[in-house]
């Protein structure tokens, strides 16, 4: 009927299957062979003269069928891909003049060809080779270049966008080509310029369909910028890079519908900040005197800057720590490895986030660094998850903030939360840190801290009150029979494989013993008795 039938009869039976097969992803009935006449009948109508109707519903058929993976030899053909491209209004081009030989007027021709080329696209290798070679690129810059335009609606735009996050993130490439020889790069960020502009001017927040779009180009941004050297740059590549760093900026301070989309929108933002060169950091801070609705006792301010953005990567991090997700390292682990980057490379950044993360100890000491609803409490908490990546990250952050000063660590977080990082770093002995920071001190220790102090154990961070030794009242016979006892015990852990006895050794890094006796070396204490009774054993 398709192939053979009238374009009435035709679309009678397309209108029935796509209705049938709307939310169909899988088509165990159809043979490879089958779907490749299929395919052929569908291109074939598409490349007969305009039929209206009829054209609309072979490109849903084909988005509906390219769903699956398989059988898309025919879609993903030359001949298939230059249809679609035509009716997406992407090419082929002139060679004279710098526009598609055929331009499609009815939009939703344009966004139903887009849609089966993402699906085409994304499922197989044939396709993504042939549009790293075709019109498909240079059509989408090229209309990059008419974004401003009024009448081009929101769905083209975004499945340009799709269209282009599939290509850049499946085909590298296609990455310098799009970043350097169509200066893609520059054309994206002014995407993003023209929709903060476009709200600012109205002054409204940031539409839903904006936030879309929005997030679709930092993902390719963060493809095209994905493996690109960021310490041997040349001019005009800082440059871009110093700007598209203020852009995020506006991004992280401005306004949603919705506290769902600004998370989204943070979520990009901050991937994409992960990969920006050190010095392009001071872009997310603005001078105190552009910003004229800040005051004197602004909490926004510091140092003379406006520090929002940094309050709402801080802001983002908490929500996400109070937000349960599916998986704890891919909620956490990339703002906390954006403030970790951040945090290094600026120290006005990172004296603001100490100061709001690790504020001045006082009466709080009294509780565990891992028990409260402040930023601290909940990123020592982290240090025991069982993600390595997260628990890591958040000692990180934590230490960076201290300047990675050993001793100021273990205060904000007791040496019990702070020894995983300290022995990885080879650090459980003390030491500087490798990293030079500025000589200014950021560490004052409150009156009430002060008062605190001598009774913090050291272990778990926390002041607690003086107890009676368990060792009072005991002979110097007694003392020395409770620690062979505790060798004993440990060394019955150690044969049944439960712990593992360490020593730390000169590099601050704990080195593991053979046997519980090598503990005793240097100390002034008489081994246990080799004699095991059934007890030991």
């Amino acid at each position: 009927m398709l192939q053979s039938g009238s374009a009435d009869e035709a679309l009678t039976a397309l209108k029935q299957f796509n209705s049938q097969n709307a939310g169909v992803f899988e088509f165990p009935l159809f043979t490879s062979d089958t779907k490749q006449h299929v395919y052929e009948a569908l291109f074939d109508r598409l490349n007969d003269a305009p039929a209206g109707r009829l054209h609309a519903e072979c490109l849903v058929c084909i988005r509906i069928l390219s769903r699956e993976k398989s059988g898309l030899e025919v879609a993903s053909s030359e001949r298939a891909l230059n249809t679609l491209l035509c009716f997406a209004g992407l090419g082929p081009f002139s060679e004279e003049y710098e526009q598609p030989l055929v331009t499609i007027q009815d939009t939703t021709l344009v966004i139903e060809a887009q849609k089966c080329l993402c699906n085409i696209l994304f499922n197989s290798a044939v396709a993504q080779r042939l549009c790293g070679s075709n019109s498909c690129i240079e059509g989408i810059v090229h209309r990059l270049k008419t974004y401003k335009d009024p009448m081009l609606i929101h769905e083209i735009k975004y499945f340009d966008m799709r269209l282009l996050f599939v290509l850049t993130a499946l085909v590298q490439d296609i990455r310098p080509k799009l970043r350097q020889t169509l200066h893609g790069f520059t054309y994206l960020i002014e995407v993003l310029d023209l929709t903060l502009r476009s709200a600012e001017e109205t002054g409204r927040s940031l539409s839903d369909e904006e936030v879309d779009l929005s997030c679709e180009v930092l993902k390719i941004l963060f493809n095209l910028t994905n493996g690109v050297d960021s310490v041997g740059l040349d001019e005009e590549e800082e440059a871009h890079f110093m700007r598209l760093v203020s852009v995020l900026h506006d991004l992280l301070v401005s306004q949603t519908g919705s506290n769902e989309k600004r998370d989204l929108l943070r979520s990009n933002a901050v991937n994409l900040l992960t990969q920006m060169p050190k010095e392009s950091y001071e872009e997310l801070l603005t001078p105190i005197n552009e910003v004229s609705e800040l005051t004197e006792c602004n909490p926004l301010e510091y140092d003379g800057k406006s520090m929002e953005a940094i309050l709402s990567l801080l802001d983002f991090l908490d929500r996400r720590l109070d937000t349960p997700q599916q998986s704890l390292k891919d909620s956490l682990a990339p703002i906390l490895h954006c403030l970790c980057l951040i945090c290094r490379s600026n120290r006005c950044i990172r004296t603001f986030c100490r100061l709001k993360v690790l504020p001045y100890l006082r009466d709080e000491v009294k509780m565990l660094p891992e028990d409260g609803q402040t930023l601290r409490n909940k990123l020592c908490k982290l240090f025991t998850n069982s993600s390595t990546e997260v628990k890591t990250l958040a000692a990180d952050f934590i230490f960076v903030l201290c300047k990675e000063n050993v001793g100021r660590f273990i205060k904000y977080t007791g040496f019990g939360n702070a020894a995983g990082l300290l022995a990885q770093r080879g650090l459980l002995c003390g030491g500087p840190s490798k990293v030079v920071y500025s000589s200014e001190s950021e560490d004052s220790e409150t009156e009430e801290y002060g008062q605190l102090k001598e009774g913090v154990n050291p272990v778990t961070g926390r002041w607690e009150e003086d107890k009676p030794s368990p060792m009072e009242g005991m002979t110097e016979e007694q003392k020395e029979y409770e620690a062979m006892q505790l060798v004993n015990k440990m060394d019955q852990l150690q044969r049944a494989g439960v712990i593992q006895p360490s020593r730390i050794s000169e590099e601050g890094r704990p080195v593991p013993v053979e046997h519980v006796l090598e503990l005793l070396e240097g100390m002034n204490v008489a081994p246990p008795t080799t004699d095991h009774n059934s007890d030991s054993e």
